[in-house]
């Protein structure tokens, strides 16, 4: 085999290989993109339970809802006047 064979033999193993390794890198490249596009969508349904649970937890914390179960569950009331007392130090 002549040096010219030789070397149209070594280019042809060249462009093979390079094709393989563009076929490799967007093979890669799709991987990461499904797997960003699945953690995009993760994110947005934290977002969305993050924004219920706000909500929930404004609910739950309104004042006169807490004075409300204060007054019916556990029997409490704002102290009248004579009931006051002050500590002095």
């Amino acid at each position: 085999m002549s040096l010219r064979g030789f070397s149209l033999l070594l280019l042809l193993v060249l462009v093979v290989v390079t094709a393989m390794a563009v076929v490799l890198a967007h093979h890669h490249h799709r991987q990461a993109f499904i797997a960003l596009t699945a953690a995009e969508r993760e994110r947005d349904a934290l977002n969305v339970e993050f924004g219920r649970l706000q909500i929930e937890q404004a609910t739950w914390s309104e004042t006169n809802r807490i004075e409300q179960i204060a007054v019916e569950k556990l029997g409490m009331k704002f102290p009248e006047g004579n009931e006051v007392v002050v500590v002095q130090p």
